[in-house]
């Protein structure tokens, strides 16, 4: 735990921040002490909720010269403790820079402060028939999102939020205040110094300004269940469906466990057994109605028991909507227990193999885990749930995490799908990234020097 601020300090925040943007109460502190994962730490020193660029950038300029660590927050959803101020110093809680700036739909841009919430940004979207497609399902800041490189279960059509960043405005360690990227849909020019910042997780400094790219909004969307007799043939779906370019905008492995805990949670009679939901978009829906009879073809090859689909918005609403909340559905089943979230991600020719190994580590072990995945992307989540004061309980979940996280490794997959690196991730890094994970620490030293910026996340 980093040092307390000494009078001067506060008295330093005080004099530049009223009394709703600064504090160093218990009840503000203890609030950014833990995300949704397991993670905990001692409360930070202060928190700051700057409403400004310049403000951010005198808050870090004066904070470098203090050698007092800086944690940037947004919502507080993250998975792998990446916004906890392990090191104590400042919290820089961004919810309060909110703008969305302007929305530009000629340029199908919108450009946005860090504080926006993505379900806010897309309602106020909805006018122009455009929206942003990266959906993690919590409804994170976009800020956090960069920050993260999150993605979801929309990822397989339309990509990470890397491929939606244009511009940035960042904030250095040291104050220094850049820009990177432009509003041009293409360019060719110099390093892409964006791509260095998104992903980053806070640990080069702060995103206080972006410019991102939209979508227009699908007008012809169908959803489909498809039963499988088995994990295998499921998996074997996913690969051909993919291999085919039917081009799915979601397709979604859930086991039998879940599915029964969604239905009782949700009112569904879904069948338990391990199923697709997939999500195509079109143009019309005769279109759809053709996707959808190749895809029952394919499914039906590889051994599905059902295939049902179709067109109704609420339905399919209903189904996303029963999907996204897996994570408190699986909490709210076991009361009392912390969950331990796995994300590793694999080719997707991988994908099959890697889905098996993660059910049978979960059955050897003898945990309460559940095994699902952005299918479409070769993304596996193993949700497990366990009271982290067992130690023979809990260290059974972290062998199932070890496991499988190795194992996409071993056929040259990712640590992390999604969730980021953060602190449970850390251990991994050399594994997966080898000499080149030297570089990246290298990179890090180089912009921030005295390793103020979100310390103890990527790194160890």
């Amino acid at each position: 735990m980093g040092k307390p601020l000494t009078q001067s300090q506060r008295n330093q925040l005080l004099e530049w921040f009223s009394q709703d943007q600064f504090s160093t109460g218990a009840s503000a502190c203890e609030l950014h002490i833990h995300d949704i994962s397991p993670h905990r730490c001692p409360p930070p020193s202060g928190v700051v909720w700057p409403k400004t660029t310049e403000e951010v950038a005198k808050v870090m300029a004066w904070a470098y010269q203090e050698e007092i660590a800086i944690t940037p927050w947004g919502a507080g959803t993250s998975t792998e403790g990446n916004p906890l101020p392990i090191e104590g110093g400042l919290v820089l809680d961004l919810t309060k820079m909110n703008r969305i700036i302007a929305i530009r739909p000629e340029d199908l841009q919108v450009d946005v402060e860090p504080g926006v919430f993505r379900r806010e940004l897309n309602r106020q979207l909805s006018g122009s028939g455009l929206f942003f497609p990266v959906d993690p399902g919590a409804d994170a800041t976009i800020g956090g999102m960069i920050a993260n490189n999150a993605s979801g279960v929309k990822t397989v059509k339309y990509g990470a939020t890397k491929d939606y960043v244009m511009q940035m405005t960042i904030v250095l360690p040291n104050g220094e205040i850049i820009t990177t990227g432009n509003r041009a849909h293409k360019s060719s020019s110099g390093y892409d110094l964006g791509k260095l910042f998104i992903g980053s997780e806070g640990t080069l400094g702060i995103v206080t300004e972006a410019t991102l790219r939209l979508s227009g909004v699908p007008e012809n969307q169908l959803a489909a269940t498809v039963t499988f007799p088995d994990l295998g043939s499921a998996s074997d779906a996913v690969a051909m469906i993919i291999g085919t370019g039917l081009e799915p905008a979601a397709l979604e492995l859930l086991t039998e466990g879940l599915i029964e805990l969604m239905n009782v949670e949700n009112g569904l009679n879904l069948d338990v057994m391990p199923s697709l939901f997939c999500e195509f978009h079109g143009i019309s829906r005769a279109s759809l109605e053709e996707v959808a009879t190749l895809a029952r073809e394919i499914c039906e090859d590889c051994g599905a028991l059902s295939f049902h689909y179709g067109t109704d918005d609420n339905e399919r609403r209903n189904l996303w909507r029963a999907r996204h909340d897996a994570w408190e559905t699986i909490n709210r089943a076991h009361p009392g227990k912390n969950t331990l979230i796995v994300d590793a991600a694999v080719p997707i020719s991988r994908y099959p193999e890697v889905v098996v190994f993660a059910n049978q580590a979960v059955r050897e072990q003898g945990v309460d885990g559940y095994v699902f995945g952005h299918a479409g992307d070769g993304n596996i989540h193993v949700v497990m749930a366990g009271d982290p004061e067992d130690q023979g309980e809990w260290s059974r979940l972290e062998t199932v995490n070890h496991l499988v996280v190795e194992k996409a490794i071993s056929l040259n997959g990712t640590c992390t799908g999604e969730h980021g690196v953060g602190i449970g991730k850390r251990k991994f890094m050399a594994m997966e990234h080898g000499e080149s994970f030297i570089l990246m620490k290298r990179i890090k030293d180089l912009i921030d020097p005295k390793g103020l910026m979100n310390p103890g996340k990527i790194f160890s």
